[in-house]
This record gives C-alpha cells, sequence and structure tokens, in this order.
C-alpha cells in the first residue's frame, strides 16, 4: 500500500467537515428539514468518500452496485464474482449488510476505516446489521472492488439510509433497475443526484425479456439523455433462469467486460476518479450554501426569540414601575397598616416621648399583638411580592404564547410548555427576601441620613423605624421622591408624616432618599426577572451552533485550494496495480 497522497485539499476540507459536525440545527426554520438532511448528506461523504480518496489516491475503484427492491443487485454481484457472496431472495428486504468483494490483494484497502469508518468490518459468513463483510475473490480484478449495497427504497429507513451513504462513498455507481421498473420515481431521484454531482455512473437494465430489449434500452438511453444523464453506460441483460442465484456468464458478459477494462486500465480509472471526485467538490457550494442559509436562519431566529424575552420581562419591569409611581401597592392591606400606625397616635407619640416607645413594647407583649411598624413591613413585603409575582407570571404567560405560535419557539419549549407558562416556584421566595433586605437598605439609609449632628436628635426622636416606614411608603407614591408635599402617601395622616420627615431631614435630603430607595428596589427586582427569564434562555443556548459565515468561510478556503480542479500528478499507481490478476481465467474483454 502505498503512502498517503499530501493534497492541498486536504486541509480546507477537514475543517469544513469539523463545522459541519458542530453544527446543531436543532430550532425549526424554514428549510431545516432540508439542511439536516443534507448537512448529514455531505458530512457522510466527506467522511466515506472525498476525504479518504484524497488521503489514498491510488486505493482500488469502489464500484457499489445499487437499485431497487428486487432489482437483482446480489444476483449480478454474484454472478461478477462468479459465485455467491452476497446472498438473495424472496424476502425482503434481503441485504442488511452489504458485501464488498475485491482481489485479495486489495482487501487490505478495506479493512481499516480510510472509507466507511461507520461500519464495522467482519470477514465471516454472516454480519450483523451495519458492519461491512469483506470478502477475498480471486475472480474479482486487481484495481477495483464491487460493493452490494442495500435497496434504495427498503421499507427498513436504516437499509435505505445505508444504501445512501454506500452510494456517496463510491468512484463508480452501479445502478441496478428492471424493465418493469426503470421509470419509477424513487431510482430517478438517485440517479438526479448522481446528475447532479457528475458522479460515475453505468445502468444495469436487468430481467428485460429478450424481444423487447432493443426497444426497452432505447426508451431508457433516451430518459436519461432528458435526466442530463447522456452517454451513460447502458447494459441490458435479458431476463433468464437462475442457476444457484447466479445468472449464465453469456448474460453479463459486457457488463464484465467493461469492468475488466477498467480493472486493466490505469488511466480509464483515473478518469472515473477524477470525474467522481470533481463532482462531489463542485457539489459542494450549493450543498453548503443550503446549511449555511439555514444556520442564519437559525441564527436570526434565536435573536428573535431572544428579543421576546427581553421584550415581556421589560413590560414586566414597566408594569411593576407604574404600579410603584401609581402607589397600587399602598392599597388594602398597606393602606389600614399604614393609617392603623399613624392613626392611633403611635408614629405621633414617638415624637413626644421615649416613653410611648417603651409603652408600645409592653403593650405588644401583653396582647401578644406585634409592633404596628412590623405589621406595616409585613404588609409592604407581602404587597410588593404580589405585584411582582402577578408581573411574571403575565410576563411568562406572554412569552410562553408568543414562542408557541412561532415554528421556532415551539420546537425549543418541545414538553417544557407547561412548566413555563407561570414564574418560577422560587421566585416568591427570593423575592421575600430581597424586600426585607431593601426594607433593611432602608432602614440604613435613614440610620445614615440622620448621623448628622443637627438631625441626630430629630431622627431620634422620630425613630428609624417610623421614618424608614415613611420613606418607603413614599416611593410607592411619587415619582421622584417625596417633593413638597404634593402628593400624599395615603391620606392626610402621611401627609403630615411627610412633613415631620422634611422637617427632620429637610426637603432635599427626604428627595434624596427616596429617589435612593426606589432605584435599589428596582434594581433588585429587575434582577430577580432576570433570573426568572433565564428559564427561557437556557432554551436558547445551543450548543455547537455555527453561523453560516463560517461555514462559507470554509467552502471558500476550499475553492482557493482547489486551484484549477484535481491534478492528475496526485494518480500514481504502479504497473503492478493496473494489471488484472493473473489468477483470472476468463476470455479478454472489451471496453
Amino acid at each position: 500500500m502505498s503512502a498517503p497522497t499530501t493534497s492541498p485539499l486536504l486541509e480546507p476540507l477537514a475543517a469544513l467537515r469539523d463545522r459541519l459536525g458542530r453544527l446543531r440545527l436543532s430550532v425549526d426554520v424554514p428549510g431545516a428539514g432540508v439542511a439536516r438532511r443534507e448537512q448529514v448528506a455531505l458530512a457522510g461523504q466527506l467522511d466515506d468518500y472525498v476525504l479518504p480518496r484524497l488521503r489514498q489516491i491510488d486505493a482500488p475503484l469502489l464500484v457499489v452496485v445499487g437499485g431497487s427492491t428486487g432489482a437483482g443487485k446480489s444476483t449480478l454481484v454474484n454472478t461478477l464474482v462468479g459465485t455467491v457472496v452476497s446472498p438473495s431472495g424472496v424476502l425482503r428486504p434481503t441485504t442488511r449488510a452489504p458485501v464488498l468483494a475485491a482481489s485479495p490483494d486489495d482487501v487490505r484497502w478495506f479493512a481499516d476505516d480510510r472509507v466507511l469508518p461507520g461500519l464495522a468490518r467482519t470477514t465471516g459468513q454472516v454480519a450483523d446489521a451495519g458492519s461491512l463483510r469483506l470478502v477475498p475473490a480471486e475472480t474479482v480484478p486487481r484495481g477495483l472492488a464491487l460493493l452490494d449495497a442495500p435497496d434504495i427504497d427498503s421499507v427498513v429507513t436504516a437499509n435505505r439510509e445505508l444504501a445512501a451513504q454506500l452510494l456517496a462513498a463510491a468512484d463508480l455507481w452501479v445502478f441496478v433497475t428492471t424493465a418493469a421498473r426503470y421509470a419509477d420515481a424513487v431510482p430517478w431521484e438517485f440517479l438526479h443526484t448522481a446528475a447532479d454531482r457528475s458522479t460515475a455512473l453505468a445502468v444495469v437494465l436487468n430481467r428485460v425479456p429478450p424481444e423487447a430489449v432493443g426497444e426497452v434500452a432505447a426508451h431508457l438511453t433516451d430518459m436519461l439523455a432528458r435526466n442530463e444523464l447522456a452517454g451513460t453506460p447502458l447494459f441490458a441483460v435479458p431476463e433468464t433462469q437462475l442457476v444457484d442465484d447466479v445468472l449464465p456468464a453469456t448474460a453479463v458478459a459486457p457488463v464484465r467486460a467493461w469492468l475488466d477494462g477498467l480493472a486493466a486500465d490505469a488511466g480509464r480509472r483515473a478518469d472515473v476518479v477524477r470525474a467522481t471526485l470533481r463532482g462531489a467538490l463542485d457539489s459542494l457550494g450549493p450543498r453548503v450554501e443550503v446549511v449555511a442559509a439555514a444556520a442564519d436562519e437559525q441564527e436570526q431566529a434565536l435573536r428573535r426569540l431572544g428579543g421576546d424575552i427581553d421584550a415581556a420581562y421589560d413590560d414586566a419591569l414597566t408594569e411593576i414601575e407604574d404600579g410603584v409611581r401609581a402607589g397600587s401597592l399602598l392599597r388594602g392591606e398597606v393602606l389600614a397598616r399604614w393609617q392603623e400606625f399613624v392613626g392611633t397616635g403611635e408614629f405621633m407619640r414617638s415624637l413626644e416621648s421615649k416613653i410611648g416607645q417603651l409603652r408600645d413594647r409592653v403593650w405588644a407583649a401583653v396582647t401578644g399583638r406585634r409592633p404596628a411598624d412590623t405589621e406595616v413591613r409585613e404588609a409592604l413585603e407581602s404587597s410588593v411580592e404580589d405585584v411582582v409575582v402577578a408581573a411574571a407570571d403575565s410576563a411568562a404567560e406572554r412569552l410562553l404564547r408568543s414562542w408557541s405560535a412561532d415554528p421556532a419557539g415551539r420546537s425549543l419549549l418541545g414538553s417544557s410548555g407547561r412548566e413555563l407558562s407561570r414564574s418560577a416556584p422560587e421566585l416568591r421566595p427570593r423575592l421575600a427576601t430581597e424586600v426585607r433586605a431593601w426594607q433593611s437598605y432602608v432602614l440604613e439609609l435613614v440610620a445614615e441620613e440622620g448621623a448628622d449632628k443637627r438631625t441626630a436628635a430629630r431622627v431620634a426622636s422620630l425613630g428609624v423605624n417610623g421614618a424608614g416606614l415613611a420613606v418607603m411608603l413614599g416611593v410607592f407614591a411619587h415619582t421622584g421622591g417625596l417633593t413638597g408635599g404634593e402628593v400624599a402617601v395615603a391620606g392626610g395622616t402621611s401627609l403630615a408624616a411627610q412633613r415631620i420627615l422634611e422637617a427632620v431631614f429637610g426637603d432635599e435630603a427626604v428627595r434624596r432618599l427616596a429617589l435612593r430607595a426606589r432605584i435599589e428596589l428596582v434594581r433588585r427586582v429587575r434582577e430577580l426577572l432576570v433570573a426568572d427569564a433565564q428559564r427561557f434562555r437556557v432554551l436558547l443556548d445551543r450548543p455547537g451552533v455555527t453561523d453560516g459565515k463560517a461555514l462559507r468561510a470554509s467552502l471558500t478556503a476550499v475553492a482557493a485550494a482547489r486551484r484549477d480542479g484535481i491534478p492528475t500528478g496526485w494518480w500514481r499507481l504502479s504497473t503492478s496495480d493496473c494489471a488484472p490478476s493473473p489468477r483470472r481465467s476468463r476470455p479478454p474483454m472489451a471496453s
């Protein structure tokens, strides 16, 4: 076996193959199904044919015999080899594991994973599905190998896929059809692929009634010409009786002669390889573009869906901020507790004497009731939680509805739609923690503001908790903080509290306190909404996504390396490699 060929195409083609392998077209965008199939086919052909052939340009010619169910592929292979190497039968599907017959001197070329690396090798009489059975045959001429492929229209999906894979790995297709089925649609899909990729091709028309050979062959020849396959070698095999699963040698003599001629002529074999290899390389451009376009569509879809997340949760934050500005959080329980705290005189009494604070603590201990300021803070906490959770629920619902109406979004959601229809269960407990932390932050602000000597005594008489609550409620009643008594927090009693705050801290300080408190609350809420939105964002994290530009860049590198095509100098066969095997005993055959 000669040393591997060094081709300038190997590196850029390997890079293209790597990018194809890392690409994940997991989002349902227009054309995604076609692009996924093309991606698999491209990667397979690069793995199974283009790269191996470039590495070993002088390897034997791989002739894949393919065709429809019951067309007689295995019988043809058996007849060409001269013995039954690929059993056929009336039960379909019959060919599960492909059989490769080659000269004993050439089997070594196919024993490793140079070609068809995904198929395990076996040399036994029985092969498992998905393996490649190697059969050394003295009657097969050196320089070529015959591979019997599964049916292209098999009822077994794995067989159909394997047949397509094997044909893509071939230097030469020998396509077998019958007089009764040569016009069927499925065979012509493969023949069109051969035309599109300029794959070397021969057609065997099997089981033709002797009296109709001329007429049927002429019709098929005309069909080939009309489908851009003019000049394709066509061999008609008359309908005849099989003997031990083998046709009479005379029936396939033209086919055997043509193959023997290829085996004996290194130049002709080189022409076949160059034609097929050049066709495969020529086909890369439009095929890669199909995949690249789908990758672009996927990237755009992911950005669009990400924009939906941004919009939904931005709207949620706006809804919360609007609720803060409108004072809607001060209704119900919060207002009742605040009015109770202020209206019963506890807040005002705290200004008169420290005795009032002590009296409140003693009264709470005796009655078992919590201090009124604690009840206000808890009511406020609950109100904030309700507003934020409701907004997050609404965002999740809107987003789920938007994604469900989008094919790309539906493919990402899968079966997780129900779980994402509301905010995450952990949002509320996290929110409770954050609101309590925010309340502590406000109290720290008040204490910090009251540390000045001029205000320390006034803050001490007012009480940090009382002042802090007034600032908290001020956040929910004004856009920019407490400003000159324009809007009361919760009625006249809170307006009095506001004026007292202004008297204690001054207008500017009160405005600054409320603004800082509001900014901090919004910051904490925004972080919670970002965390809740992460449930959707994680679905956008597509590992292995490659954009279309990367694929096109790899294709450009391949085109640059090709220059004027495949240099003829890459084909280096020795005289001994070109010669037919002396162990064969057959009459001379014309090409």
